[in-house]
């Protein structure tokens, strides 16, 4: 099996308030494009603010458990999968990946897929995806530029972070996953990464130059973790 580049696509830019419809048609442009140059693709999506709408609102009405709102979330993922799919037309396989331990035959250049089960979110399944298409890599896109020190949003001294071993990287986020945590890449497909040697960019998706550079293999804006 040829290496797949694998990209976990997060649900912020699928679905930021409405849907991005101008990023999502750079996006499909920019990955037809490398495809044109014999690159395949996994693509995993994730839930983002649709997501965590959906366990808000459900923790509104009743006192709903973790699994119940982790499998709310693997349903909203796997809308974004199937949405991201019927994008990229006859160049997508014709179903979205359930699991990512059963890859199909790659006879289309781009597979994509959402969450898997729970206990864990959309970057697990991008894990398994390439540990079983055999990628070494991952670029996470989302809306976030960088890995930093400490949360950017509530420390405007926040240092951004270029490159970082995983084991440092694991120091900086929660040991346990729970649904609707927002971290740049979720304590158990982290500790997986690590084992398996995959390494992870963490990058925004926008300008969509920039993965561009990426998968050019020229110099972009974002954080190593490996």
């Amino acid at each position: 099996m040829d290496e797949t580049i694998v990209i976990s696509l997060g649900g912020s830019l699928i679905i930021p308030d409405q849907i991005d419809t101008d990023f999502l048609k750079e996006f499909k442009e920019l990955i037809l494009s490398q495809v044109e140059q014999g690159k395949k693709f996994a693509i995993v999506t994730g839930g983002g603010k649709l997501c965590r709408r959906y366990n808000d609102g459900l923790k509104h009405i009743i006192d709903s458990s973790n699994e119940e709102l982790d499998w709310l979330g693997i349903a909203t993922t796997r809308l974004n999968a199937e949405f991201v799919r019927i994008i990229f037309g006859d160049k997508a396989f014709d179903k979205i990946i359930m699991n990512p331990e059963v890859i199909p035959d790659m006879n289309k250049p781009i597979i994509i897929g959402g969450g898997w089960k729970l206990g864990n979110s959309s970057d697990m399944a991008a894990v398994f995806l390439a540990k079983n298409t055999g990628a070494k890599k991952i670029i996470n896109l989302s809306n976030t530029d960088y890995v930093y020190d400490s949360d950017p949003k509530i420390n405007p001294e926040a240092k951004k972070i270029e490159k970082i071993s995983w084991q440092d990287y694991r120091k900086l986020i929660p040991r346990d996953w729970n649904p609707g945590l927002n971290s740049p890449f979720d304590p158990i497909a982290s500790k997986m990464a690590e084992e398996e040697g995959i390494e992870v960019i963490i990058m925004n998706g926008k300008p969509i130059d920039n993965l561009r550079k990426c998968l050019d293999g020229e110099q972009f804006l974002g954080t190593i973790i490996s």
